[in-house]
């Protein structure tokens, strides 16, 4: 199958890209004896999961099913972070994961020796207060009052024993000299216990794959662990696996006027590509331009009943009339995770496209998905 024969809409992952995307990752890898970990709640598509164990060290995982996920389908390092754990998980948990991190103290003394006698080595995510980010709030966990990992003003070195790492994650969609000054507040509130630990987790949130990106930056910051305390170095970066290697193909119902010219389109903001309006974020769209740049601007929204379910204004060289299909790039990531059937929404179709350009539909999805979400 082509890539124009695809049926609409359709995610489409790009095996190339993620290739190109994993060489950087694993240049980082080489270069300063680090560890990445795919963190599965940014791209969890098994298909790709052979290929990316050929170059990382393994997955992370928000909770239990993640964690089963990257256990049975990569089965290489498996690491868990949750801001509390379920009593009723928590053994099988510990019997999948090599490294358990806990966001309080109260957490870890309650597991840990479950954890410890598991062969597990645990970990405790610190809050360095330090928020790197701007005006984007709902993704920053130093914001104030964050429920995310432990303040120095609540740290308790008495409770350390049996502890083997500290994990900060602080970032999103960022870049190394953030990390730079995350890493000078993690010294500055944490660096005494440092010492005593194996390894130091740097979290997520880095786009290492990005044209700008400063990798030199960031391989500065590993050695500084490694050299100046002797850790081990994890990093587990989602986006930066997937970053611009998947589009979302989708195709126009019918236009409409009001004020505006609008273009209905058989994919959606809320359902389908949700950072649309949680970011916000405007998600490129290939042989398009800013609204006004072209001759002809559309407001491009999806079928739903929400009136919000607008993807953006964006325009256009010629009209867009029924069938003409559209194409949306950066859609592997925090897309696919996150679709919804809100309104009886078809989920889209799930496609790679092969090193040799040849496209293979890995799912399609109907009305047993949606009815089988509830009772």
């Amino acid at each position: 199958m082509r890539f124009e024969e695809l049926p609409t809409p359709s995610f489409v992952v790009d095996e190339s890209l993620i290739e190109r995307n994993l060489k950087i990752l694993k240049g980082v890898i080489d270069r300063t004896g680090c560890k990445i970990v795919l963190a599965q709640k940014a791209f969890s598509m098994t298909t790709m999961y052979p290929l990316i164990g050929e170059y990382l060290s393994g997955t992370t995982a928000s909770g239990l099913y993640e964690a089963r996920l990257g256990y049975e389908e990569m089965g290489k390092e498996n690491h868990v972070f949750a801001p509390a754990y379920r009593e009723d998980e928590i053994d099988e948990i510990v019997s999948i994961c090599d490294h358990i991190i806990f966001n309080s103290f109260s957490q870890l003394e309650k597991f840990k020796e479950k954890a410890i006698q598991a062969g597990s080595s645990v970990g405790l995510r610190i809050n360095p207060e330090c928020s790197t980010q701007e005006g984007h709030e709902i993704y920053d966990p130093c914001t104030p009052g964050s429920r995310f990992g432990v303040t120095a003003d609540q740290f308790h070195p008495d409770m350390l024993d049996g502890v083997d790492g500290l994990h900060f994650h602080t970032l999103c969609q960022q870049n190394s000299d953030d990390l730079e000054t995350t890493l000078n507040a993690v010294e500055e509130k944490f660096g005494k216990w440092l010492p005593q630990m194996k390894w130091i987790n740097f979290g997520g949130g880095h786009h290492i794959t990005r044209e700008d990106y400063d990798i030199a930056r960031l391989e500065a910051c590993i050695k500084r662990m490694q050299d100046k305390y002797g850790l081990e170095v994890y990093l587990e970066p989602g986006e930066a696996v997937a970053l611009n290697a998947g589009y979302l193909v989708t195709s126009v119902l019918d236009t409409v006027q009001n004020g505006m010219e609008i273009a209905i389109l058989d994919t959606s903001a809320t359902c389908h590509m949700p950072d649309v309006l949680e970011m916000p974020y405007r998600p490129p769209l290939f042989g398009s331009g800013e609204a006004g740049e072209k001759p002809y601007t559309y407001r491009l929204g999806g079928q739903t009943c929400l009136t919000g379910d607008v993807i953006g204004d964006y325009s256009f060289d010629q009209p867009l009339k029924s069938g003409d299909r559209l194409v949306f790039g950066d859609m592997a990531i925090y897309t696919m995770v996150k679709t919804t059937t809100f309104n009886g929404m078809a989920l889209p179709a799930i496609a790679v496209k092969k090193q040799d350009g040849d496209c293979q539909v890995i799912r399609e999805f109907g009305y047993q998905d949606f009815k089988m979400r509830l009772a």
